[in-house]
């Protein structure tokens, strides 16, 4: 078990919510934790690198805008490793009508070193597990 999943797991159980619990066991092949509406700590960080790198193309929330694509339905339709090899090399998409050019962030550390949080983030909205806005955490019991 994961660092992160353990101390989702002890947060759950701080809180005293088995039904969570047991709906966080039955998800813990997903690249996020959402229970409550709350997020884990690398499910936020990726909306927060999001913020950062992906927004001003993609919209809020990832919603896509006049110029860049939904990424709640991209993300539908690709595969981890399709979403990561485009953030990493870039896109161009040239049609008739259309231009459009997504840059590599291959060498933006912001972005690669923490491309699974953005794709945590990514794949909680675009499975409609994750709201619009800016979510919550999932409190994290202290240390002792």
């Amino acid at each position: 078990m994961s660092t992160r999943n353990l101390i989702v797991g002890i947060s759950v159980l701080a809180i005293g919510s088995l039904v969570a619990f047991s709906s966080y066991a039955e998800d813990a092949d997903k690249p996020y934790v959402v229970i409550d509406g709350k997020v884990d700590q690398a499910t936020y960080n990726g909306y927060r690198r999001y913020g950062d790198a992906c927004l001003r193309c993609h919209g809020p929330d990832a919603g896509g805008s006049s110029y860049a694509p939904d990424l709640t339905e991209s993300l539908k339709h690709m595969t981890k490793e399709e979403v990561e090899g485009t953030i990493i090399n870039g896109r161009k998409n040239v049609t008739t009508s259309q231009d459009n050019v997504m840059p590599s962030f291959g060498e933006v550390e912001d972005v690669v070193l923490y491309i699974d949080d953005i794709y945590g983030y990514l794949k909680a909205r675009s499975d409609g597990a994750l709201g619009r806005g800016r979510p919550q955490r999932i409190p994290v019991p202290p240390k002792n």
